[in-house]
């Protein structure tokens, strides 16, 4: 398949003809054994790809890569502002390590079917053991390094790991955190206890080994043999990773081997559009579905050089940080959050530190994670002069459901929309009642059945829970987000239906007035929630975070901002307030913590959240509230 097949003809083959299409992508791939049957739905709605084939997502990352001549090529590029280190670690090097702590694995009692769980920061370590545990088919459950203690016994009660793997600290900015202490007391929260722990000690923290159970990394190595790849059923889990649920108890999207390995390699070349050998950076974390796919598993598996970087989009040093890597490594495609570029616009809203590299090299820049309002493409458009590429996907599906395919048909780029489906997804939008709605009207953005491979086949052992995700509209999967298609078929996201609020009536998304808000000259990045009312049900009601520089009263931007969305929207969309904060309360993997400010908006006693980057935020969010007459009453 190439660029000389147009998106419609594959796309429509994708949709109609699965088996032959999914089965030409898997030749891609090293099989084992071949599969028997490409799509199996005789347990709809769990349907498994590639049946009865044998493969191993280790070897085709790795071995395969070296046997075609990529020894000696970067694998990864190990770029580490916060302890000022810069190494290259070719494919050659890296499967040497891999194997030998794989062998270190097994010779511990680590076998195919057990759970190990990575507890680690964003060091070639943390890739060492995610490989080690594909080559002998044990299932990693990677969680983000830093969580709280409590999520994390959550994490191990739930995947019971035989072992679990992390290090002496993580480093966030300038901040060193120790991890020892939050293992120690997730271990002994936990109902389940895993057998050993291996601690790869960093020179910035020396973590105390609890004798019996800790082991330090370089002894658990010591007298390890390379460990042959062990072959897998393609419907073997190849992973677990938990994403919040509703209810608390975090869901555990599994992840198997064979879908997973031929859709990511698919969606390098025709997503994506980069070649083997290319320089390929994901700046994500692999606590997140992102650092999974795009650090570690597609990049390989691609014969690509993927970038690890430990460090921020400003701050380490300053807001030059991105195109500093672009530029030294030579990326020629790069994938991150709306919120690095925010935050970047915010810090240099003239781009000053991007005249001081040359990044000609960059061809692409993807963005996802969260909604791309088109203020923020409007800029890294305007910055960089390449395409910027919106792609909306969720940690459930793995890997892209809308993207501009720039390896099929580049489409132009309207700002706000991730453009169209990706081959594979069969995207609707349905109304209440479950009717298929035309073009232009918005609803609930659902996908056929079945879901192409990559996606998850299930959750970890959690069958029903899974169903939940695929009986509320019968033969669809629910994304629980509302959208809509335009006339030309391009796909709009508005954001999670639970962020349609209702004002007198009428259904409104705040999405729409974040997009109106996000044009303000003064406005770096902001967020628009419902708030309870005892008149109109909901209103709407908006936070801010200025440019750096922005030194305007703020009563006076914010008059221009209710201008904005009224001039827009009209009156009844009844925004009129609106606060001016320092910083937005967000994951660490960049996502606003919307569900936790409604909380503080109406009042109500709120968690904080384990994702949460920075706990302090939320303190001066509810300071904020209630300068516009909102939030907890004294």
């Amino acid at each position: 398949m190439s660029k000389s097949f147009s998106y419609r003809e594959v796309y429509e083959q994708s949709i109609s003809r699965p088996d032959e299409f999914w089965g030409s992508a898997a030749e891609k791939i090293l099989w084992t054994k071949k599969w028997e049957k490409v799509l199996d739905g005789g347990n709809a709605p769990f349907y498994k790809w590639f049946s009865g084939g044998e493969l191993n997502t280790c070897q085709n990352a790795l071995d395969r890569q070296i046997a075609e001549g990529r020894k000696d090529q970067a694998a990864i590029i190990y770029d580490s502002p916060v302890t000022d280190t810069v190494k290259t670690i070719t494919y050659g090097e890296l499967l040497d390590r891999v194997s030998i702590f794989a062998g270190a694995l097994q010779n511990s009692g680590v076998v195919k079917g057990d759970t190990v769980i990575i507890y680690m920061p964003m060091i070639p370590e943390a890739v060492v053991a995610m490989l080690a545990c594909a080559r002998i088919g044990a299932i990693h459950s990677v969680v983000f390094g830093g969580f709280a203690p409590n999520e994390l016994a959550i994490r191990i009660d739930d995947a019971k790991p035989k072992m679990l793997i992390s290090a002496s600290c993580g480093i966030e900015g300038k901040k060193v955190l120790p991890y020892k202490p939050l293992l120690d007391e997730a271990i002994r929260i936990a109902s389940h206890k895993p057998q050993h722990c291996v601690l790869f000690q960093r020179p910035q923290v020396a973590a105390d080994l609890i004798a019996g159970r800790d082991i330090e990394w370089s002894v658990f190595i010591q007298n390890a043999k390379p460990a042959a790849c062990v072959p897998l059923a393609a419907t073997d889990p190849l992973y677990i990773l938990y994403t919040s649920g509703t209810t608390g108890k975090p869901k555990g999207v599994m992840r198997d081997n064979g879908g997973h390995a031929v859709a990511l390699k698919w969606s390098m070349e025709h997503i994506y559009d980069v070649k083997p050998g290319e320089v390929f950076w994901a700046a994500s974390d692999v606590g997140w579905v992102v650092g999974h796919s795009y650090i570690v598993y597609a990049p390989l598996l691609h014969g690509c050089t993927t970038i690890l970087y430990e460090g921020k989009p400003v701050g380490t040093p300053d807001p030059g940080a991105f195109w500093r890597v672009i530029s030294q490594h030579g990326v020629s495609v790069l994938f991150t959050a709306p919120t690095a570029f925010r935050a970047i616009k915010k810090e240099d809203p003239n781009g000053d530190y991007r005249k001081k590299y040359n990044i000609a090299c960059l061809r692409y820049l993807f963005l996802a994670g969260e909604r791309l309002d088109p203020d923020t493409y409007f800029w890294a458009s305007d910055l960089l002069k390449i395409p910027v590429i919106d792609h909306w996907w969720q940690t459930e599906t793995g890997w892209p459901i809308a993207a501009n395919c720039m390896g099929i048909e580049p489409f132009p780029i309207k700002a706000g929309s991730p453009t169209k489906p990706v081959p594979g997804y069969n995207v609707q939008i349905l109304d209440m009642d479950g009717n298929v709605l035309p073009n232009g009207q918005e609803g609930a953005v659902v996908i056929k059945l079945p879901l192409p491979p990559g996606c998850l086949p299930t959750l970890w052992r959690d069958d029903k829970r899974y169903l939940e995700y695929v009986t509320e509209r019968p033969g669809y999967y629910v994304t629980g987000d509302g959208g809509r298609f335009d006339e030309d078929g391009y796909l709009y996201i508005m954001g999670r239906i639970d962020d349609v609020i209702n004002v007198a009536g009428h259904r409104l998304s705040t999405g729409a007035m974040e997009e109106i808000v996000a044009k303000h000259k003064d406005v770096a990045e902001c967020a628009v929630l419902g708030a309870d009312d005892s008149l109109k049900g909901q209103v709407p009601v908006g936070f801010v975070v200025l440019k750096a520089g922005v030194e305007r009263d703020a009563r006076e931007i914010v008059s221009e901002l209710v201008g904005m969305v009224r001039a827009e929207l009209g009156a009844l969309a009844c925004f009129k307030e609106a606060a001016v904060v320092k910083a937005l309360p967000k994951t660490r993997s960049g996502k606003i913590l919307r569900s936790t400010m409604r909380k503080i908006v109406d009042g109500k006693d709120y968690v904080i959240p384990s994702t949460i980057d920075d706990p302090g935020v939320l303190t001066a969010i509810e300071a904020s509230v209630k300068t516009i007459g909102y939030g907890k009453k004294d």
